[in-house]
């Protein structure tokens, strides 16, 4: 479970916030007027999240390249090479 501030509460914690993210591994939710705005996680995590985030773009991408290569008019890369002239 991660731990709650508000953010003027971790404005005077802040080095310790990312040491314990750092060093221990917690995870802060920063708080304004009670809604959460920002986290603070290992950065660990973070790259997980990238790693996450990169691999669902890259299936929307496929899956919307695949639809355009089936709607009436599309062409291959060859064909439009071709009438383009390169």
């Amino acid at each position: 479970m991660a731990k709650k501030l508000s953010t003027s509460e971790a404005r005077a914690q802040f080095s310790d916030i990312v040491n314990r993210a750092a060093y221990g591994g917690e995870r802060t939710v920063l708080h304004r007027q009670k809604k959460p705005v920002a986290a603070v996680i290992p950065y660990e995590e973070y790259e997980f999240l990238e790693r996450i985030i990169e691999e669902r773009e890259n299936e929307i991408d496929i899956r919307e390249a695949r639809k355009a290569r089936k709607e009436k008019g599309s062409i291959t890369l060859e064909e439009l090479k071709k009438k383009l002239g390169f």
